[in-house]
């Protein structure tokens, strides 16, 4: 048995500026760190031994396994970062307030922006102060304008497949810390959760949630380490 454990990184400065944030390089807050840290003291009282780790190219994600690595005791631990874990995009709603931006076109279009499974944002304007196309963290690499929860898991799940997979099947216990979207993605394809259904999953900021895996890397168990905040947890499949 072979153990996952998903880490949503903790708060960003825009999480706490209700600002939709996507592929914008937003750090962490205090509480954010806190939080980071708390999943690592988490995550170290678990029975597991836990030697590979894999985040995204986004600064938030990045220090939130920095800093639980470290309560953790695993700074050695190889960390594999890449762009495909990164968060969804936003498009167009890149940096705009979430509270601004429904009063303009409405509650219920942006829910539809935000929580469809295949109903991208606007794209965003190539000019745009928060384009990062031009980033160098992504040169020669086909920066989306927007993305959907459902482009999102078809960028996710190559990486999946040819890098995170395999180092589960050698029967390594394994941490991914990313975002809201691509861990939702992550979830959606371990759990077989319907279209319908994906959007209602939401993992909570700094609380890991603790995947086994049997051989075939089927989950046959699941739970948050902090139960006090946990969220409705995906049905095993």
């Amino acid at each position: 048995m072979t153990k996952l454990a998903l880490v949503r990184h903790g708060q960003s400065a825009w999480n706490l500026e209700n600002r939709f944030t996507g592929w914008w390089d937003a750090d962490l807050t205090e509480k954010g760190e806190a939080e980071a840290r708390h999943s690592g003291t988490l995550l170290k009282g678990v029975d597991a031994d836990f030697r590979a780790a894999f985040t995204s190219v986004q600064t938030r994600a990045i220090r939130t396994l920095w800093m639980a690595l470290t309560e953790m005791g695993r700074v050695w631990v190889p960390v594999e970062k890449n762009w495909q874990l990164n968060e969804r995009h936003y498009g167009g709603l890149t940096g705009l307030d979430k509270a601004e931006t429904a009063a303009k076109h409405g509650d219920e279009q942006v829910h539809v922006w935000r929580r469809s499974y295949d109903v991208p944002p606007p794209p965003i304007d190539e000019d745009s102060q928060y384009n990062p196309a031009k980033d160098p963290r992504y040169k020669g690499i086909d920066v989306p304008a927007t993305e959907s929860l459902k482009t999102t898991l078809e960028r996710v799940l190559p990486y999946w497949n040819n890098e995170i997979a395999p180092v589960l099947s050698a029967g390594t216990d394994t941490v991914i810390a990313a975002h809201g979207n691509s861990l939702r993605a992550l979830v959606k394809h371990l759990f077989n959760v319907p279209d319908e259904s994906i959007t209602g999953i939401e993992i909570p900021t700094g609380n890991p949630l603790l995947i086994d895996l049997d051989a075939n890397l089927k989950p046959i168990s699941v739970r948050y380490l902090d139960a006090a905040r946990a969220t409705p947890l995906p049905e095993l499949p």
